[in-house]
């Protein structure tokens, strides 16, 4: 099952009008940058390194996100994005949880989440409250009465995110009560051909299971060949908009990088 006529029309329309905005708005919101300006020589350069990190900016994580969501929605029986989880945690189970993520930093354990969700699940509720941090959710999705809980990161996360988010895994576990999958995603794997390594992540998360990147991800979402077919609708897209995004570089650079 890879993406059907329906998804890849409503994934290109999502992208056409997030760059299409972009396009229409972008000279009011660039910034002048003059001594890169100055240091690169090049003015063209500028504005076409200015230009893609807002691109970069707008779409962030939101698209993955949004993509993520249209992709499962009409095989789930719920999806959402940016949902509010809610539920308390209690102090016993915030030492669970702390004790996990100790271990598994100092190699005393090496991680299993079946085993993890375990012992935060048996952790006593007593005095558990709500805590606003870590509330919310990037996309969620409910499939065969599974409910998944994903978090959508940027590909190169320093130790303390990837720290961060092992806590809010297990923390969302405990505000269900009950077990849930939840996952961490990474939407592309910067280092490819090469498998993902990164030496900050220290073994923190489950990979293929709690820690799912590229390939694995979107084909675990909508089947076989979903990534693939991704990369082909940001292709087309990116080839219908290639006329309009360099003719915009060349405006911001007359415009914005003048003496």
């Amino acid at each position: 099952m890879a993406l059907n006529q329906s998804q890849k029309t409503k994934i290109t329309k999502l992208l056409e009008d997030k760059i299409g905005k972009k396009l229409k708005n972008y000279g009011r919101e660039t910034s002048y940058m003059p001594f890169l300006s100055k240091l690169i020589q090049d003015d063209e350069k500028v504005a076409s390194y200015s230009f893609i990190h807002s691109i970069a900016t707008t779409l962030g994580m939101s698209i993955y996100e949004e993509v993520s969501k249209i992709i499962v929605e009409d095989f789930s029986e719920e999806a959402a994005t940016k949902i509010k989880i809610g539920g308390g945690i209690s102090p016993d189970q915030t030492r669970v949880i702390a004790e996990i993520i100790e271990a598994l930093k100092n190699e005393s354990k090496k991680v299993n989440k079946e085993d993890e969700i375990k012992l935060v699940l048996s952790a006593s509720k007593n005095g558990a409250t709500f805590k606003k941090e870590g509330n919310t959710v990037d996309f969620y999705f409910k499939r065969k009465n599974i409910e998944y809980f994903i978090e959508i990161k940027t590909v190169k996360p320093n130790i303390d995110v990837f720290t961060s988010t092992k806590k809010k895994l297990l923390e969302w576990i405990v505000r269900k009560g009950t077990k849930v999958e939840t996952i961490c995603a990474f939407p592309y794997n910067p280092y490819y051909p090469e498998p993902y390594t990164r030496f900050t992540e220290q073994g923190l998360l489950e990979k293929g299971r709690e820690l799912l990147v590229a390939e694995e991800y979107w084909d675990f979402l909508g089947g076989k060949d979903t990534y693939k077919g991704l990369l082909e609708i940001f292709d087309e897209v990116g080839k219908k908009f290639k006329s309009e995004i360099l003719s915009k570089m060349k405006e911001v650079a007359r415009i914005r990088y003048k003496d």
